[in-house]
């Protein structure tokens, strides 16, 4: 590798943005077409300069591989789904990046492999599955592949008896889809030009994709399309969602050529789900979820639509809101419905009867400090119990079977994680007070050796967009490698996240963005006499990455090392841009700045334009030239801009960019994964002098 003994300086070009009077600098505009070869040559010297300047870490980065990939199991595998009678599960073959979906043959044990995504990958080396679905008749496999990082998917159809792919290839498609009850049609979404899935298609097994039938298309640019099939088999969902109003279709899988119908019609600020159920006495509902009076969500029901549309007003109350519990979902079975949910911070089940829906049901929680447990494939509408996985930042996951009327669990599978003791960890979860007074929580995990004394450096981590959690107290076989260093791992679930219900993100979009940075920097300047507050690092990504940019401009004093990964940072720059992919369906997230006061609360954090005074911290950004959600475009402008405004700090930010395949979350497979965290890890652990 040619020494770079200085980081690259991107070309200026004088250009300027005037919106509502407000004039904007903006010299690297020109980085937003991401086919210009002097883009491409820049981001090349990037990510030259980047393997440069971490180049001392190399033994570092293959020690912390090695410890990570030693926690994965040789063979990791799934917990079985059954369908029709028959066993499907996914296991990853020793020394393999990708999984395996396998069928059990018959009770002997015996199994076939119907799809080896290893075998999916081509020159690009990257290789992403979308969908795999197999028909009702289980002589089909539809799945959809992305070989670029983009998330546009090629989607095949694969004849399970004879191993052969169909001819019939649908280039681009997006996530879900669903089979008709006979097998012989397969409903998809397709992307538009800014990668918004626009359409829902319906392909007639054996005949050209030219004929392929449009189902259902949405014109107004605020909305993404999916579908899904129902657990009882008996309807396709289609919804159209924005980020607070969503509508929802249904089309019975054996009238596949049947228009589809509305649950309820589109109500600005409605949101709801629709799921299916077949009840005792042989009758059918769908069960919906909505927030039509019920800011944490309720339960209704309402007859099931087939001969034309229906609004809101077909809809029985039967589960009122609980302003503690926020209803995420429902799940349907013969006979009890299981409910998904979020209170105390944490994502629980309930069930209940089908009859009884208001009942209290039982709950199942987390058996780990600080868990998570959720639903797992449980595929058959008749099943007598539900397939929950529980697991935790140090607790790998665990499988399990609860009975639907007595609640009895019998564990079905754990993951492996070799040379792992959960109990060497612990994991505790705290509250600190934002400016405004509200508690903001926080969950702490360290080695139970690492003393909370003010002594152990910290990595803080952080999201706080769109209801999400991101992560959700999963297990990450990469942590350990920092909690064993004596690195106190902190998670803070700031407002604009979903850890705290429908309010808790209400209270961090729009005009309340700023409190989701305010609940951020409350953790970090609480954390000090616990933590050292001079070695604290921070990282985030996508929104988070924003996180991290806003928190930067705002404190940069408060940290000693800051990971911005895939950050969306031209704030005011893209929400102006309506040709960027996925911007008009932002604004209900961020704000419209065609209008002055949104624009106002924008510019106000737009980490592009709010670039830090005084002493910097060291900066990693991260980027992909192929990533559709955060344009490659924007961490380099930042980088460019942070760099002309501190040229003696700008060798102590790095940009590490995916210039060929790559995605927004990362390189794909288990082990490139890894490889990728290993080194996030070294460079943390290297400015944190551990």
């Amino acid at each position: 590798m040619p020494l770079v003994p200085t980081p690259p300086q991107a070309p200026r070009h004088p250009h300027e943005h005037t919106e509502h009077g407000v004039v904007r600098a903006d010299p690297y505009y020109w980085m937003r077409r991401t086919d210009d070869p002097v883009l491409l040559d820049h981001l090349a010297a990037e990510r030259l300069w980047y393997d440069t300047a971490t180049g001392h870490l190399n033994s570092l980065v293959d020690t912390l591989r090695s410890e990570m990939i030693s926690r994965v199991p040789t063979t990791d595998r799934e917990v079985s789904w059954r369908l029709h009678g028959r066993s499907y599960y996914t296991v990853v073959p020793p020394g393999r990046e990708h999984h395996q979906l396998v069928r059990e043959i018959d009770v002997s044990g015996d199994v076939e492999v119907l799809l080896d995504v290893n075998e999916l990958v081509d020159d690009s080396g990257y290789v992403e599955l979308g969908l795999s679905l197999v028909s009702p008749d289980q002589r089909w496999l539809a799945y959809s592949v992305d070989r670029t990082g983009d998330e546009v998917y090629a989607l095949h159809f694969r004849d399970l008896d004879t191993g052969a792919d169909l001819a019939e290839v649908v280039p681009r498609t997006y996530y879900g889809g669903a089979w008709s009850s006979d097998s012989g049609h397969f409903f998809y979404t397709v992307p538009d030009a800014a990668y918004r899935p626009f359409q829902v298609w319906r392909h007639r097994l054996g005949s050209p994709v030219a004929d392929d039938v449009l189902v259902l298309e949405e014109p107004d640019e605020r909305f993404e399309l999916g579908l899904r099939a129902t657990r009882s088999g008996a309807l396709v969902v289609v919804w159209a969602e924005s980020r607070d109003t969503r509508e929802a279709w249904v089309i019975p899988t054996d009238a596949p050529e049947a228009p589809p119908r509305s649950v309820g019609g589109r109500r600005r600020g409605i949101e709801y789900h629709a799921e299916h159920v077949v009840l005792p006495d042989g009758g059918e509902t769908l069960l919906v979820v909505t927030n039509d009076g019920a800011t944490e969500f309720r339960l209704a029901r309402c007859p099931v639509p087939r001969d034309a549309d229906q609004d809101h007003t077909a809809w029985t109350p039967v589960r009122a809101e609980r302003p503690d519990e926020r209803l995420q979902r429902v799940d349907g079975f013969a006979g009890h419905a299981v409910l998904s949910y979020r209170a105390g911070f944490e994502h629980r089940l309930r069930v209940v009867p089908l009859d009884a829906l208001d009942d209290e049901g039982f709950e199942i929680a987390s058996t780990f400090d600080c868990g998570m447990v959720e639903i797992a494939p449980t595929t058959e509408f008749d099943a007598t119990s539900v397939t929950v996985v529980d697991q935790s930042y140090v607790e790998p996951p665990r499988w399990s079977a609860v009975d639907l009327r007595t609640g009895e669990r019998t564990e079905l599978l754990r993951r492996e994680a070799p040379g792992h003791d959960p109990a060497t960890y612990v994991c505790e979860r705290r509250t600190f007070p934002a400016a405004d007074g509200t508690p903001v929580p926080a969950t702490l995990v360290r080695h139970r050796d690492t003393p909370l004394d003010g002594t152990a450096p910290a990595v803080l981590y952080g999201y706080g967009a769109y209801e999400e959690v991101w992560p959700d107290q999963e297990w990450d076989p990469a942590l350990p490698s920092l909690l064993d260093r004596g690195v106190v791992y902190v998670h803070a679930h700031v407002r604009g996240g979903g850890e705290g219900g429908r309010r808790w993100w209400l209270g961090g979009r729009l005009e309340h963005k700023q409190h989701t940075f305010d609940d951020y920097l409350a953790v970090a300047d609480g954390l000090d006499g616990l933590v050292d507050g001079s070695r604290l690092g921070t990282r985030g990504a996508s929104a988070g990455g924003l996180l991290q940019g806003a928190v930067l401009s705002r404190r940069p004093d408060r940290w000693r090392a800051v990971v911005a990964e895939v950050p969306f940072v031209d704030v005011v720059t893209t929400m102006f841009d309506a040709s960027i992919p996925l911007t008009v369906t932002e604004w209900d997230e961020w704000g419209d700045p065609r209008r002055r006061e949104e624009l106002e609360w924008m510019l106000a954090y737009s980490p592009y334009d709010n670039v830090p005074t005084g002493p910097r911290p060291d900066l990693l950004v991260t980027g992909a030239l192929h990533d559709p959600r955060v344009m490659v475009s924007e961490p380099a402008k930042w980088v460019a801009r942070l760099r002309e405004t501190d040229p003696d700090w700008s060798p102590r930010c790095l940009f590490r960019v995916e210039t060929g395949a790559g995605a927004h979350v990362g390189p794909a497979g288990r082990f490139a994964h890894l490889a990728y965290e290993a080194e996030i890890h070294a460079w943390l652990l290297d400015r944190l002098s551990v």
